[in-house]
């Protein structure tokens, strides 16, 4: 059976509150960002069975949330790539071949995320201190 545009419109508006939705539309510009686009696309490959193998979701998405200060030193991956958009059209004819098979460009994305790394390095830092604090004015 073949998936149509309309009914990948009618998917999105039914997984939204987004009314004006045509083929040609951005998804991302739409509003579809952050855990709100990532939770989309599941739903998406879900239901029209798409294998998602090779989907790159940094050429597509952002993530939710501030990148933090790592993001300051090291970009996130979203930030290291110009974004694809992605259409009600072009997720139609994906579907219809079952398989994400986007040609990306060439592209660089280091394998540790030190983003996230020196976020959650300071989060921890922030708790010790707190957790110092709080011993110190007890004990103190």
């Amino acid at each position: 059976m073949m998936i149509t545009t309309n009914e990948i419109i009618f998917f999105l508006k039914d997984i939204s509150s987004i009314g004006d939705i045509n083929a040609d539309s951005d998804i991302f510009k739409l509003g579809f960002a952050g855990d709100d686009f990532h939770e989309m696309i599941y739903d998406y490959a879900a239901k029209y069975a798409v294998d998602m193998t090779g989907y790159l979701w940094y050429f597509h998405a952002d993530e939710e949330g501030l990148s933090g200060i790592g993001g300051l030193f090291f970009p996130p991956p979203y930030k290291r790539v110009e974004r694809i958009s992605l259409t009600p059209q072009l997720l139609a004819d994906i579907a219809n071949k079952g398989k994400w098979d986007l040609e990306y460009p060439e592209h660089e994305i280091p394998v540790k995320r030190y983003d996230l790394i020196i976020n959650q390095a300071l989060l921890g830092l922030v708790l010790l201190l707190g957790i110092l604090s709080i011993i110190v004015s007890v004990f103190g």
